[in-house]
């Protein structure tokens, strides 16, 4: 089960209180004094926020819950991303006194999304300002118009307000469940429904996610908690999978232990997984064979060693080196892969030691696949991938704190793309000028569908190339294509290789992987690229008398406004802005709105850049360019 909600809505301190019930520990830990069990980094207990995703394990009478907490803040999306793709159900968690919030909406749009069966907890009704009808409105028209609430709260927004449970059997399940199913409606219009029926109804529904439960409380005085457990037993629907089956795992968190070793956290589908034991694990189109020297199951708010870990758990591996976030061990469980946006920026990071700095990146990446590390080394410069600024701030202190670097970064830019405009071919065979390696290649480059990423095939035979050589193409031609014309990463790209050479005698992989970039950078300067950049989709509420002054400033930043409604207290604009400029115009937007302006903004996509395309400076040696890359070649 995952707990997600929008950062300060209470999602910590609800894990704190589910602990405290199911008597994992003794009192309740306080977020602002840095004493809850989950968050444990340092800057987690400094700054108050979840930023890694924390697992813990306990007992609900008969139900043992495999918790995750996931970070709020939307910088760190990526580690919900990874926790959504191992849960059974969630519960999402709304502040009673800021309502539905924008990374609010966009959680609930992604469990609606996958079909994540999922309860929702209004936290904060003891808090001045917390609303009930009101909430419940806006829950319902910018979250699910399958909210059921299933109570209401007396003394609202005092100490002592209280949650009080509806009736099970009431007109406004009856109505709703009805909605979905024919037969129930049937019962229901001829009143021959028991109590029983409208549970076992309720109980499909959520877990086909039409209906989503909504429970009122208080994290923090652990008001309405009891029912919520309840509910979370009664709807939620239990893990599936026998440990007769074949395993299926799949990796969803990579961090170190003090010694330095990998520890990876996995969630077990199916079958069972010993220690000491061999086991496929898949990457892509890859797969390799690990056998973890130790297993441990999460169970009461800890860890212990286990042989064999059985379908349904959560369970700690060490020994497996080469791990990574998103490896399927066992049969690949077939579950979703990238649910959110890539990250669209970048900086450049410093430090005395580049060095230390370089290594340390790369063990963070380990972590978080989605910090991709580029190394220039005709600049110097490191840069890595990020969501927004707050990560800049996490990986300073997690360089500082766990390996002494103090460290500075640039001022954040997009990362863009670029996409073939035309068809391009290149051919160097054994002798044509330049070509001084055992072998020869030949390439050709067209404009693949939006979203393929890079569709390489085959024109020549396979057998006519021995196959650790069509993997060092194919290899090679992949990472080539990280920097195209301008230096940015090529997509959405079809790759034909349609010449093959070589020699039994002297070829060797090397002669490949040092020809390939300069063929393929030839094929793809004959087919020209087009630079793209990320776009985001906006929807902005905002006050009507604020229209006229934001719909300046969007303009000021390159947006598009495709819509604008205006009511009589409320505005409503959307449209595409890029990502570059959406950090300043929220900056902006406060004092455009009053305070009261929302902005909502999901990733579309890549666009075509006007004007001149920037450049990006290249690591590569630049196979652009003869003498330059041959040059680089030797020095490396």
């Amino acid at each position: 089960m995952g707990i997600l909600a929008h950062v300060d809505a209470g999602k910590t301190s609800l894990t704190e209180r589910l602990l405290y019930a199911a008597g994992v520990i003794d009192h309740v830990g306080r977020v602002d004094d840095g004493s809850t069990r989950t968050d444990s980094m340092e800057l987690e207990r400094r700054r108050g926020i979840t930023i890694r995703s924390a697992v813990v394990s306990f007992e609900l009478a008969d139900l043992t819950v495999n918790l995750i907490d996931t970070p709020g803040h939307s910088d760190f999306i990526a580690e919900v991303e990874r926790a959504l793709s191992v849960l059974d159900g969630a519960v999402l968690v709304i502040s009673a006194v800021e309502g539905v919030q924008v990374q609010t909406r966009l959680l609930m749009r992604t469990l609606t999304r996958l079909r994540i069966p999922t309860l929702l907890f209004v936290n904060k009704i003891d808090r001045m300002g917390a609303r009930y009808d009101e909430l419940l409105a806006d829950i319902g028209r910018l979250l699910t118009p399958s909210a059921l609430p299933m109570g209401s709260v007396a003394e609202l927004g005092t100490r002592v307000a209280q949650y009080e449970p509806f009736p099970l059997v009431h007109k406004g399940l009856g109505e709703l469940l009805a909605e979905s199913n024919d037969e129930f409606l049937d019962g229901y219009l001829d009143d021959t429904l028991t109590e029983k029926d409208y549970r076992r109804e309720l109980a499909e529904q959520v877990r086909r996610s039409l209906v989503q439960p909504v429970y009122f409380g208080s994290a923090m005085t652990g008001e309405g908690v009891p029912e919520l457990i309840d509910g979370i037993r009664e709807w939620l629907p239990r893990a599936t999978g026998s440990p007769m089956e074949p395993l299926s795992a799949a990796v969803f968190k990579v961090e170190r232990g003090a010694a330095g070793e990998k520890i990876a956290s996995a969630r077990v589908f199916a079958g069972q997984l010993h220690a000491r034991q061999a086991i496929d694990v898949h990457r892509g189109g890859t797969q390799y064979e690990v056998k973890p020297t130790s297993v441990r199951v999460f169970e009461r708010g800890g860890t212990r060693p286990v042989e064999c870990a059985e379908a349904g758990r959560i369970v700690a591996l060490r020994g497996l080196k080469q791990v990574q976030i998103g490896d399927q061990l066992g049969t690949p469980t077939g579950r979703a892969g990238q649910l959110f946006a890539p990250p669209t920026l970048e900086t450049v990071v410093s430090a005395q030691d580049r060095v230390k700095l370089f290594q340390a990146l790369q063990q963070l990446a380990e972590q978080d696949p989605l910090i991709r590390v580029r190394k220039n080394p005709l600049q110097q410069e490191i840069s890595v991938n990020l969501y927004g600024e707050v990560q800049k701030e996490v990986i300073a202190a997690l360089l500082e704190s766990d390996y002494g670097l103090a460290v500075t970064f640039s001022e954040t830019t997009p990362i863009h793309v670029e996409r073939p405009i035309g068809v391009g071919t290149a051919v160097r065979e054994f002798g044509d000028p330049g070509n001084q390696w055992d072998a020869g290649v030949g390439f050709r480059i067209s404009p693949a569908p939006v979203g393929t990423g890079i569709d390489y095939r085959l024109e020549v035979e396979l057998g006519g190339l021995p196959r650790a050589f069509h993997t060092a193409i194919e290899e090679t031609a992949r990472t080539a294509l990280r920097q195209g014309l301008y230096g940015w990463e090529v997509v959405d790209c079809r790759v034909d290789l349609i010449r093959t050479q070589y020699s039994s005698v002297t070829t060797v992989a090397a002669d490949f992987r040092r020809l390939v970039p300069l063929v393929l950078m030839q094929a793809l300067q004959q087919a020209d690229t087009r630079v793209h950049e990320p776009v985001n989709t906006f929807e902005l509420e905002l006050p009507p008398d604020a229209v006229s002054p934001v719909l300046g400033k969007l303009a000021e930043a390159a947006a598009i406004v495709d819509d604008t409604t205006i009511g009589v207290d409320q505005a409503q604009l959307t449209g595409r802005i890029p990502v570059g400029r959406v950090h300043a115009f929220e900056a902006q937007l406060p004092g455009l709105t009053h305070g009261e302006g929302v902005l909502l903004t999901t990733f579309d996509g890549y666009h075509p850049l006007p004007g001149t395309p920037p450049t990006r400076p290249r690591t590569d040696g630049n196979p652009l360019n003869q003498k330059e890359y041959l040059l680089h070649l030797n020095q490396t």
